[in-house]
């Protein structure tokens, strides 16, 4: 691999434990050779998007976002499954990320989607709304480097993310997709 590729990691869970931070964290430990995962800390600081407040100086949170997202070169969304869909704090990332209209740090930029959730599908439907959502808002999205594990309250009870052998090879196998596609962006 020819450079250092970074990847920011977006985790839809606000939860200090939750399992799909613990993924985070996993793939910010176990990251191949030349890509440097970076767990982005603050979503919950970010205003709900509103046109209205995207002018204003008063945003501070969003524009440390805007600001971080667009030194990526590549993004990991972690979502678990809230009621069917993706949680609100990552919705509103993706939004927040899209604007300017077809300018936004997502636009053109590989994206994976990846989870775990307590179902036995692993949050299936919240990725693929986060992969439709960033897809709309520009994002490359990786639509073959997925990781859905399901069963994460038992799965995850005393075994961290990053201690799991199998769950490490999967996101190892998204991340690498990931830097790929930085090396040989699609024509």
């Amino acid at each position: 691999m020819s450079g250092h590729v970074h990847v920011l990691a977006l985790v839809g869970s606000l939860r200090s434990g939750s399992h799909n931070r613990q993924l985070a964290e996993a793939a910010v430990k176990h990251a191949p050779d030349g890509v440097e995962v970076t767990l982005y800390e603050g979503l919950a600081e970010v205003p709900f998007y509103n046109e209205d407040i995207d002018t204003d100086e008063r945003r501070p949170a969003a524009t440390r976002l805007r600001e971080t997202a667009a030194r990526a070169d590549a993004f990991l969304l972690v979502t678990p499954e809230y009621n069917g869909t993706m949680p609100a704090v990552l919705k509103n990332a993706i939004d927040w990320l899209s604007r300017p209209f077809g300018a936004g740090a997502l636009a053109g930029t590989p994206t994976a989607v990846v989870g775990t959730a307590f179902g036995q599908y692993g949050g299936v439907w919240a990725q693929d709304d986060a992969r439709k959502s960033a897809g709309i808002a520009g994002a490359t999205i990786l639509e073959d480097a997925t990781l859905a594990i399901p069963g994460s309250v038992t799965r995850f009870a005393e075994t961290h993310p990053a201690d799991d052998t199998e769950a490490v090879a999967q996101l190892r196998q998204v991340l690498s997709a990931l830097a790929a596609a930085i090396e040989a962006p699609a024509s």
